[in-house]
């Protein structure tokens, strides 16, 4: 596929969308059903959806198909090879700077991204929306109520790094640009809980209405299928403690199927498949999607991350369990954040309609 590729090319729209991820541009198709925003339908045509595209594979192809989803609903994607080459920034910024500044309203998946934080500086958009980029929308709105920079949970307390501090004015600049004022709305459409939400800031709750229009009920089978997360490839969660916790839980619940991250490695993924004896799957969609779409066990478990809170409310209405298994502070690596801990605590503390386990003993 082309950039910029789509039968709905070339058209544009008031309401412009920012993705980096599979899971950012569902939350932009869940956000655009709440809205009823469809083309030629008011307010506005639809939407622009703009694909700032990594460069990382697993995450490439994800994003394709699901952009192929968005199609499908009439809604305009733009492809942005953002990251091609030294020059790409330049060039996609420059492209887009006519409809960020026609754009009446800005959507974006990730506020933590310095792409995004920079587009910020250039849109003279009203309304700013924020839809879910999975936990990290927690760790935003937190910081945002307390006044803080923005920086991701698993960085925070880390070193500042030469790009950090060139990066820092567009950095304050979009805090600032996303902090409610006289100059426009803030609204965060989200299915994670928040406990700080700023004065101001206008919460909206994603039941993944969408999805469950869109695809299912699943079958449901009678076995166990296991999610995987990317702690380890974040430099949070030792591989060796890693691996043997989901042989250990593999064994305990009759796991058959590992849904792999999209961002974990394939050394890793080729080890767990040799030590644990489970079948590795690499999902073409989010795993919202793939659990819908089915087949899907009769119990998902899952490490502390943004499933445990979504795929209760993508499986609503199913039989389908959601168990979730804590971190032990003994599988942190020594270059975890101090905050890792807590944070990952509180991602299985404040999930609804889950089953918790205890964190398994790992030697």
């Amino acid at each position: 596929m082309s950039p910029r590729a789509g039968k709905n090319s070339g058209h544009t729209s008031p309401t412009l969308a920012f993705v980096e991820s599979p899971v950012q541009l569902l939350n932009v198709l869940e956000w655009a059903y709440a809205q009823d925003l469809r083309p030629g339908q008011e307010p506005g045509a639809g939407l622009t959806l703009v694909v700032l595209s990594p460069t990382d594979p697993m995450t490439r192809g994800q994003l394709r198909r699901t952009a192929e989803l968005a199609r499908r609903e009439g809604h305009t994607v733009r492809w942005e090879e953002a990251r091609g080459g030294a020059l790409a920034p330049f060039r996609t910024i420059g492209g887009l700077a006519p409809l960020l500044r026609r754009a009446e309203r800005m959507v974006m998946g990730d506020p933590f991204s310095r792409y995004v934080q920079l587009l910020l500086t250039i849109t003279r958009a009203g309304e700013l929306v924020v839809v879910d980029d999975g936990t990290a929308t927690m760790e935003f709105v937190g910081q945002l109520a307390r006044g803080e920079r923005l920086v991701r949970w698993h960085r925070k307390g880390g070193r500042t790094g030469p790009r950090d501090v060139l990066f820092a004015p567009v950095s304050a600049a979009a805090r600032r640009r996303l902090t409610p004022g006289a100059d426009g709305g803030v609204e965060v459409f989200s299915s994670m809980p928040m406990k700080e939400v700023p004065d101001g800031v206008t919460l909206t709750s994603n039941a993944f209405a969408w999805t469950r229009a869109r695809f299912g009920p699943p079958r449901v089978t009678k076995s166990a299928d296991m999610v995987g997360t990317s702690l380890v490839e974040t430099g949070v969660v030792d591989v060796d403690r890693y691996v043997e916790a989901v042989r250990t839980l593999a064994r305990a619940h009759g796991v058959t199927r590992y849904f792999a991250h999209r961002r974990e490695s394939t050394e890793k993924l080729h080890r767990l498949a040799v030590e644990t004896g489970l079948e590795v799957v690499r999902p073409d969609l989010p795993l919202e999607l793939i659990a819908r779409r089915g087949p899907i066990g009769r119990t998902v478990l899952s490490f502390p991350s943004t499933v445990v809170h979504t795929l209760p409310l993508a499986l609503s209405g199913t039989d389908v369990r959601v168990a979730v298994c804590d971190i032990d502070p003994a599988w942190l690596t020594e270059h975890a954040s101090p905050r890792a801990q807590g944070f990952l605590s509180g991602v299985t503390g404040t999930a609804k309609d889950v089953h918790r386990l205890a964190a398994v003993s790992v030697l």
